[in-house]
């Protein structure tokens, strides 16, 4: 799952007097610099595999943080870390590297035909993002960030490309709520496209779809929420609960591998829940 974590529209509904409701807490320093770390886990709900209209719950579990002004954060299987120094300035310019694993079709695919084709490997990806983030655009809490992420299979499995450009925007709501929207595309390599989309005439032969050669480019686009609600403390601290969720819809070559158009879907769900720590 990628907890990728999406929209403009919601900003109209978002405002700083929000935050500063009734509480005899003060209200924290936008520009606050302070060291803190977030963890979470909880359960998923995702595709059995990248285009499948089965779904499987798993483990989800994330982490974010800023340590002496250097933020970090996981989204899905991928660490993100930002090697630009945070300062309090309202733009801030985000760069740095990304390493990650991509778990796709590997095993126990519920789909018989799609069972039928060879295991495929997990695929170990680096790369590394840049962007930028303006802050106080509503209310003097919120972000909004555009970035560009670029990884690479250093691995043996589809030895590609993946361009990921995104938009985030997130705010808080009151001390103790935060919300978030995002989207995204993904644009893949030809070797990504035929690794986990194409149908060799020997898959053919043991799965009884048809062949298929699949080329890259424009793989998908995808929207998705967050909402993160503080159960002790506020949004600084304490104990919280999250849920997130989105949706993803196949394009081009691959909405139209047989994978995908005969044995599953090009719409994609995901969601998760958890509970999460911050330090």
């Amino acid at each position: 799952m990628r907890f990728c974590h999406f929209v403009a529209a919601a900003a109209a509904l978002l405002s700083a007097p929000a935050f500063a409701e009734a509480s005899d807490q003060p209200v924290p320093d936008p520009n606050d610099q302070s060291d803190t770390v977030t963890i979470g886990g909880g359960i998923g709900y995702v595709p059995d595999y990248e285009g499948s209209d089965d779904y499987q719950v798993i483990p989800a579990a994330f982490a974010r943080g800023r340590v002496s002004g250097f933020r970090f954060f996981t989204r899905a299987t991928y660490l993100y870390v930002d090697v630009v120094r945070q300062g309090s300035s309202k733009v801030d310019l985000d760069l740095g590297p990304i390493a990650g694993v991509r778990l796709n079709r590997r095993k126990n695919v519920d789909d018989p035909v799609v069972d039928r084709l060879p295991e495929l490997d997990a695929a170990i990806e680096i790369g590394g993002f840049a962007g930028v983030t303006f802050h106080g655009l509503t209310n003097p809490y919120d972000a909004l960030s555009f970035r560009l992420d670029v990884v690479k299979d250093v691995g043996s499995a589809h030895e590609s490309t993946v361009i990921t450009p995104t938009v985030d925007f997130g705010t808080p709501l009151s001390r103790k709520l935060y919300v978030g929207a995002s989207f995204s595309m993904d644009w893949a390599g030809g070797g990504y496209a035929d690794y986990y989309f194409s149908v060799s005439p020997t898959d053919a032969l043991a799965s009884g779809l048809p062949v298929y050669d699949a080329d890259g480019g424009l793989k998908h686009w995808r929207v998705g929420l967050i909402a993160n609600h503080s159960i002790t403390g506020d949004l600084l601290h304490g104990l919280s609960i999250f849920g997130t969720g989105g949706y993803t819809r196949l394009t081009g070559d691959f909405k139209d591998s047989p994978i995908v158009s005969l044995r599953g879907s090009p719409n994609q769900w995901f969601a998760a829940t958890g509970l999460a720590y911050t330090f």
